[in-house]
C-alpha cells in the first residue's frame, strides 16, 4: 500500500562518509521555520488581545460594544504579512543565485529584523502594517531559500526528513507563539503584545549566527563554476576530504548534470513554464496552493476567534492544544516520508482531512445558531466539544503529511538551473493563496451587512479543496523518495504519469549521457561533461583520498 522502494532509515552500507554533519546543518537551516510559523501564529493571539484592541481602534466597537479593529482593518492585518511573503518569495532567486544560498538567508533574515522592528514600536495601525509587510517580505525570502539551501545539501537517503523537518519547525513557531501570547494577554500594557513580538528577536539572531557558520551548498558552487570549492563544501558535508572517490563522483554528476541542463540555454521565470519544466512548475504550484487550500490557516490565523465565538470559554488554551497537537504529528510525517514515500502519504493525507473537514463542517452547522444582532448560540456544547476534536484530527493529518511534504516534494523535482526561480514560484503561490484567505476570511466568515456569514460553515469550502487534493496526488505526484535530485530529473524524461512512477529505477547517468553525446558529435555535450570528469582527475591527483 505504501509503495515498493524500501529506503532504511539508517544511512545505506554503499555510502562513504558520515551524514551526521549535513543531517545537522539541515536540521539547525530548517530553525528558519521557526520564524515563518511563530509570525503568523502570534497574530491570532494578538488580535484577540483586550488592551490591543483599545489601543489600535480607530472608533470600531464589536457585536458586544467593545473597541476593536473593524472586520477590514483585522483583514489588513493578517493578510498584509502575506503580500509582503509573495513578493519575497519572488524575489529570493535574485539573492539565492547572485549571493549564495546561505548569504541569502542572512540578508532575508535581516530585513525580517527591520519589520520585527517596526511592529514592537507600533502603538498604531500604519506603522504596525509596515512592520508585518517588511516581516513578511523577509519571511517570503526565508521560506524559499531554506528548502533550496536544504535540498542541496541533504542525502538523498534521508532528504524528506531534513526539508520536512522546515515545516516541523514552523510548528514549533506556532507553538511558542500561542504560548507566548496566552502568557501576555491578560496584562494592561503594551507589553501584552510587544513581549510576543519582541521575542522573534532571538530567533532572528539564532539564524543568523548560524548561518554564518555554515558552508555554501555544492551545487551552488558548481553553478558559479567553483568546483573546488564545491568539492570542500561536499567533503564537509559528507565528513570525506574534496578527493575522496566518492566527493568527485558525486560533483561531476551534479556538473554534468548542470551542463546537460545549460547546452539547452540559460534559465528564466518564463522558461519554467517551457517544455518539460511546465509539467514540473505546475506540481509545485499545484501542491502548494492546495496545501494552503486545505484551511490549516484559517485555524491558525483565526482559530483563537472562531473557538471564542463558539462558545468555547478559554479560546487561548484550545489555540495551545491545536498548536502542541501540530508539533507532535510531524513527527511521524518525518519519519514515515523517506519510509513510505510522497505519493501514499500525500493520498492518504488528503483523505483524512477530506472526511475530519467535512464533520467539523457538519456539527458546527447543526449545533449552533445566531441571534438578530449575530450573537452565535450554541445548541449543543458537546457536539462544538467533539467539533474540536475532530478539528485537531484534521491537524494531525495536515502535519504529518501535506505540512512537510509540499516543500519536500517543490524543493526536489526542479533541475538545478531552474531550482531557484522554480521554488520562488511555487513558494510565492503558497503565500498568494494565503493571502487570499487570510483577506477574504472575515468578509466570508462574519456577520453583518456586507458579509457571508458562513461561520462553520466555511469548513465545507475546506472539505471540497482537500477532495481536490486526492485527485491531485494520484495524477501528479510523482514517487521521488530514495533518488538524488539529478535521478529525479531523470524520473521526469522517462516516466511520463505520476502513477506510474513507482519502483522507477535509474538507468543512465548524466555523464554517460555526455559520453553518448560525444559519440553522436555533440561537441558541446562532450567537452562540458569532459571538463567535470577531467576536473575530478586532476582533483584525485592531487591529494589523499581518506576521511576527516
Amino acid at each position: 500500500m505504501f509503495g515498493t522502494r524500501k529506503i532504511p532509515l539508517a544511512q545505506p552500507p554503499q555510502e562513504a562518509g558520515s551524514s551526521w554533519p549535513a543531517i545537522a546543518i539541515g536540521a539547525f537551516v530548517a530553525f528558519g521555520g521557526v520564524l515563518f510559523g511563530y509570525d503568523t501564529g502570534t497574530i491570532s493571539g494578538i488580535l484577540a488581545m483586550d488592551y490591543w484592541r483599545d489601543t489600535f481602534s480607530t472608533g470600531y466597537r464589536d457585536p458586544n460594544g467593545h473597541l476593536d479593529v473593524s472586520p477590514s482593518q483585522s483583514s489588513a492585518i493578517v493578510s498584509i504579512l502575506s503580500a509582503g511573503t509573495f513578493f519575497g518569495a519572488l524575489s529570493s532567486p535574485f539573492l539565492g543565485d547572485n549571493l549564495g544560498r546561505r548569504w541569502g538567508l542572512i540578508i532575508s533574515t535581516w530585513v525580517f529584523i527591520v519589520g520585527v522592528i517596526f511592529q514592537t514600536a507600533a502603538t498604531a495601525l500604519p506603522l504596525f502594517l509596515a512592520g508585518r509587510f517588511f516581516a513578511g517580505f523577509g519571511v517570503g525570502l526565508i521560506s524559499a531559500l531554506i528548502p533550496l539551501y536544504q535540498s542541496e545539501t541533504a542525502p538523498k537517503w534521508i532528504r524528506g526528513a531534513i526539508v520536512g523537518a522546515y515545516q516541523g519547525a514552523i510548528t514549533i513557531g506556532l507553538l511558542l507563539a500561542a504560548i507566548l501570547d496566552n502568557a501576555t494577554h491578560l496584562r494592561q500594557d503594551t507589553g501584552s503584545y510587544r513581549i510576543p513580538i519582541a521575542v522573534q528577536f532571538a530567533w532572528a539572531l539564532i539564524l543568523i549566527v548560524g548561518m554564518l557558520l555554515l558552508p555554501e551548498t555544492p551545487r551552488y558552487l558548481i553553478k558559479r563554476n567553483s568546483m573546488d570549492k564545491a568539492a570542500v563544501s561536499l567533503g564537509r558535508l559528507r565528513r570525506l576530504s574534496k578527493n575522496h572517490p566518492d566527493i568527485l563522483a558525486e560533483l561531476a554528476e551534479i556538473r554534468a548534470n548542470h551542463d546537460y541542463e545549460m547546452q539547452l540555454g540559460k534559465a528564466s521565470y518564463l522558461d519554467c513554464f517551457r517544455g518539460d519544466m511546465l509539467k514540473k512548475q505546475l506540481t509545485g504550484m499545484g501542491v502548494q496552493g492546495l496545501q494552503q487550500l486545505t484551511g490549516i490557516n484559517f485555524i491558525f490565523y483565526y482559530g483563537t476567534q472562531y473557538f471564542l465565538n463558539s462558545g468555547i470559554q478559554n479560546p487561548f488554551v484550545i489555540s495551545m492544544i491545536t498548536s502542541s497537537i501540530n508539533v507532535v504529528s510531524t513527527i511521524p510525517g518525518l519519519y514515515f516520508i523517506d519510509k513510505w514515500g510522497r505519493r501514499p502519504m500525500l493520498l492518504w493525507g488528503a483523505v483524512g482531512m477530506c472526511v475530519s473537514q467535512f464533520l467539523v463542517a457538519m456539527l458546527g452547522t447543526l449545533t449552533t445558531g445566531q441571534t438578530g444582532d449575530g450573537t452565535i448560540v450554541v445548541y449543543n456544547l458537546e457536539a462544538q466539544k467533539a467539533s474540536i476534536a475532530f478539528v485537531c484530527i484534521y491537524i494531525f493529518f495536515f502535519a504529518s503529511t501535506w505540512g512537510p511534504l509540499a516543500w519536500v516534494v517543490t524543493g526536489e523535482i526542479f533541475p538545478l538551473k531552474h531550482r531557484a526561480q522554480g521554488l520562488s514560484i511555487t513558494t510565492a503561490t503558497n503565500w498568494l493563496l494565503n493571502w487570499a484567505i487570510a483577506y477574504a476570511t472575515p468578509y466570508l466568515v462574519n456577520y453583518g451587512a456586507g458579509y457571508a456569514n458562513l461561520q462553520s460553515k466555511i469548513f465545507f469550502i475546506w472539505f471540497a479543496c482537500c477532495f481536490l487534493c486526492i485527485a491531485f496526488v494520484y495524477f501528479f505526484i510523482y514517487e521521488t523518495k530514495g533518488l538524488s535530485l539529478e535521478e529525479v530529473d531523470e524520473l521526469y524524461s522517462e516516466v511520463d504519469a505520476a502513477r506510474k512512477s513507482r519502483g522507477w529505477r535509474p538507468t543512465t547517468t548524466f555523464r554517460q549521457r555526455g559520453s553518448v553525446a560525444e559519440k553522436d558529435g555533440s561537441a558541446k555535450g562532450s567537452s562540458d561533461s569532459g571538463a567535470a570528469v577531467e576536473q575530478r582527475d586532476n582533483l584525485s591527483a592531487s591529494g589523499d583520498d581518506g576521511r576527516v
